[in-house]
């Protein structure tokens, strides 16, 4: 598990520096092919048969952009990586080989109906490999698509439907870390509207949530799997009154909650609230009521569900150990992330693409929005 994840780790790391699209092939497919032994590291036939279909559907994404990459080398004579759609952000300007990329893109960053394999594996994954995953594997197809598709209008309307379909789902399902799975898709989706976009401030806003999502979803992640390594269990029947056990684990699920429903003061608000201004300066006003709703659904199932079924609601009668120190650590370090780039949000603006004029604390009417 160690060796795979620190390979997962590099090739994700390898793509990002990747100049040409055929560098950036070999990554993508050795982060399926190290990602996949997260799963099996299980060692149950669930996980191993979770596996298997994750492998195929990541193999069948790197089949798919091999292919696009050949016709886009046939037909434009380079295989520099950099934007692949014309500047009217227009699919129908795009060859077969710029469509079979943006399919594989999308496969990896699990679109809607290509997105099954997400809550299919990642619950599945050991304790450690669920945060792993949950950080690498769509993020390299968002960068992904910031490089290649900037101003893709289509991306706009497939971004929203992917933060709101993921909400029935989320609210019904029982398995907590598959909460978690389809709160993914949900913050995937704002990310997808920020590319779509293609402003300056809309894409400073993808990476920006890409970013602190990889901080926030993690300490979620390992929060649930805090639990599930003390109780066995991470069915939210199961749970409850667990704060009694694990006081530390409850606070520390409950930043990563704040976060995730972009409270103001925490990591999520500093990185939504510019995608959200992108949505209002460009006029959308459709696509800003979406946003919204998609908000208030994940502050429902992710931001109180997971924490109120895990530690609080109905008292279980399970008494277990707070988490491990090593756990603890590693909680701590993702919670102090999410709260010292909440407060002070000029670091994380400083690197991203472009200068960042904007001031989230300046603008009340988001934050009573958010509120």
């Amino acid at each position: 598990q160690q060796v795979s994840a620190l390979v997962y780790v590099g090739s994700a790391i390898g793509a990002v520096f990747a100049g040409d699209m055929m560098t950036l092939f070999v990554y993508w497919e050795i982060t399926a092919l190290s990602s996949v032994f997260l799963i099996w590291a299980s060692g149950s036939e669930q996980a191993y048969r979770a596996g298997m279909r994750y492998l195929i559907i990541q193999v069948g994404s790197g089949v798919l952009l091999l292919s696009g990459i050949l016709l886009h080398y046939q037909h434009a004579g380079s295989l520099a990586f950099e934007q692949l759609i014309s500047a009217s952000g227009q699919l129908a300007d795009a060859g077969p080989g710029v469509l079979l990329i943006l399919v594989a893109f999308a496969i990896k960053c699990a679109f809607p109906l290509l997105h099954n394999w997400l809550q299919d594996a990642y619950p599945q994954a050991t304790v450690t490999g669920a945060v792993f995953l949950s950080a690498f594997t769509t993020k390299l197809a968002v960068y992904a698509l910031v490089r290649g598709f900037p101003g893709t209008e289509v991306l706009i309307g497939i971004g929203v439907v992917m933060t709101l379909f993921p909400i029935f789902f989320a609210v019904i399902e029982n398995d907590l870390r598959k909460v978690l799975s389809y709160s993914l898709n949900n913050q995937l989706g704002f990310m997808v509207v920020g590319i779509g976009i293609g402003t300056e401030l809309a894409l400073n806003g993808a990476v920006a949530h890409a970013f602190v999502h990889i901080i926030y979803k993690a300490l979620l992640f390992m929060s649930m799997g805090a639990v599930l390594y003390r109780t066995g269990t991470i069915r939210a029947t199961d749970l409850g009154g667990l704060y009694r056990s694990m006081p530390w684990t409850a606070a520390f699920c409950i930043v990563g909650a704040m976060s995730i429903s972009a409270f103001p003061l925490f990591s999520g608000f500093v990185a939504k609230s510019l995608t959200l201004s992108a949505v209002v300066e460009g006029h959308y006003v459709l696509v800003w009521i979406g946003l919204l709703i998609a908000s208030a659904g994940v502050m429902e199932h992710s931001g109180i569900k997971v924490p109120f079924f895990a530690f609080f609601g109905h008292d279980s009668g399970i008494r277990c150990k707070e988490a491990p120190t090593h756990m603890l650590v590693a909680m701590g370090v993702a919670a102090g992330l999410c709260l010292g780039i909440g407060f002070f949000p000029q670091p994380l603006y400083a690197i991203l693409p472009y200068t960042v004029t904007y001031q989230p604390y300046g603008d009340l009417g988001h934050s009573l929005t958010q509120l």
